[in-house]
């Protein structure tokens, strides 16, 4: 019986056949695609949350240049938010065998001696260090906002943001380097049944060198390369199909499995459709919201008028058939939606012409976002209302009553809910 290595640091310990340039690089290239598009419409859904309007909608501190391509979120097609944030998060969740498959494939260059050979090595061993970290800590906190885990520490919001910017900038400079090498192995296309020698030929390290995929002492195979190529696309399909029904809505909802948060409206009917946080948990009190008791309290220009529920019955009724599409990535079907029109309301405090920016208050006392503000053109938009039906029927207590704000395209935490206060002017 031979005596393997018992030390991770040695080249012999890593004995699986598996292990090797074709199989490393094709996961590389499929994660290059792939995290390319997660980067993209992260920093889109950043730019969809207007972090420069307003304090209250993000608080990530100092961007700095990194909030160089920040711009107006528009309000149309209606669908672009919830397409552009289901991409997102259904492609992150996709992509965790894929990330998973290739930190496996090259672990055993982690643990290579000596640690740095020279300043290049050093600079390259940290690089993979901010990769490797900054991947797992993207994916992960990703993953736990899917599912309203909120174990980490701070505002998810500038973590994700700036661990991003660490982990891409990591990734391109990792990508800038190996991606040649990768496209010219995948052509060569080696066998999925070649040798540990076969394949250490083609490679362009030595089997012998610490950087080296190949095991210099292969395990006997069990199954081909790409059988384990077919195994994690399996994985990926199968994390894709119980993920992609939250943001498809309708029946499709059904099958995310991996998205179990979030329910419909328990009493069913008109206002059975997907909501995030009910009015107890958000700590609103029915005696609040009666007849007699809410107002609404709109302030701006010529100063401050206070509406009652009726009054705002008694304003021009408009309808806009619009979706609810969230960070976390599950979004509604369109639903139909009557109230009125945020420019009617910011004409009632002085602005009869273009209307200028809303600062936005809620009833709410419990969780994030009891405040948002929206942009002048999201209020300009005929279809931005503050709601008071919807298909058809009162709003539900879950569901905002006595008022809400939709907005079309903007993320779900902007239609905010339980509205007591919209103050229009410069924020």
């Amino acid at each position: 019986m031979r005596d393997h290595p018992r030390l991770p640091t040695s080249p012999g310990f890593w004995r699986s056949p598996l292990r090797g340039p074709w199989f490393t690089s094709v996961l590389g290239l499929v994660l290059l695609a792939g995290i390319t598009v997660l980067f993209v419409t992260g920093l889109l859904s950043y730019a969809a949350y207007n972090p420069d309007l307003s304090r209250v909608n993000d608080t990530t501190p100092d961007k700095g240049i990194l909030g160089f391509y920040l711009f107006a979120w528009p309000t149309g097609p209606v669908w672009l938010y919830r397409f552009t944030q289901g991409v997102h998060v259904t492609l992150g969740i996709t992509l965790i065998p894929v990330l998973l498959a290739k930190l496996w494939s090259v672990v055993p260059r982690l643990f290579t001696l000596p640690p740095a050979r020279s300043v290049a090595h050093a600079l390259e061993r940290i690089s993979l260090l901010l990769l490797v970290g900054g991947g797992l800590f993207e994916f992960t906190t990703g993953v736990l906002n899917v599912q309203l885990d909120y174990v980490f520490p701070g505002s998810f919001y500038p973590l994700h943001f700036y661990g991003a910017w660490v982990f891409f900038a990591a990734f391109v400079a990792h990508a800038v380097l190996k991606t040649p090498a990768a496209l010219r192995t995948v052509r060569g296309r080696l066998r999925e049944d070649a040798s540990p020698a076969q394949e250490s030929a083609d490679s362009p390290v030595s089997p012998d060198s610490p950087d080296s995929l190949v095991s210099p002492d292969p395990d006997p195979p069990t199954f081909s390369r790409r059988g384990a190529l077919w195994l994690v696309g399996g994985g990926s399909l199968l994390l894709f199909l119980t993920t992609v029904g939250q943001s498809l809505g309708g029946p499709f909802r059904r099958t995310a499995l991996l998205a179990p948060h979030g329910g419909a409206d328990p009493r069913g009917g008109p206002n059975g459709f997907q909501i995030n946080k009910t009015a107890a948990y958000a700590g609103i009190d029915p005696a609040e919201t009666g007849e007699e008791a809410w107002r609404l309290v709109v302030t701006g220009r010529t100063g401050t008028v206070r509406l009652s529920r009726a009054r705002l019955l008694q304003m021009p009724q408009y309808s806009s058939s619009l979706p609810i599409a969230c960070v976390e990535g599950w979004s509604t079907a369109d639903q139909w939606w009557r109230g009125v029109r945020l420019r009617d309301l910011a004409a009632l405090v002085g602005y009869d012409g273009d209307p200028p920016d809303v600062f936005v208050e809620s009833l709410q006392r419990h969780g994030a976002f009891r405040r948002a503000a929206l942009r002048a053109n999201q209020v300009a938009d005929p279809r931005s209302l503050l709601a008071l039906h919807v298909n058809g029927e009162d709003l539900s207590p879950d569901h905002g009553y006595p008022a809400r704000i939709i907005v079309p395209a903007a993320p779900g935490v902007l239609n905010t809910k339980w509205v007591a206060r919209l103050t229009f002017g410069d924020l």
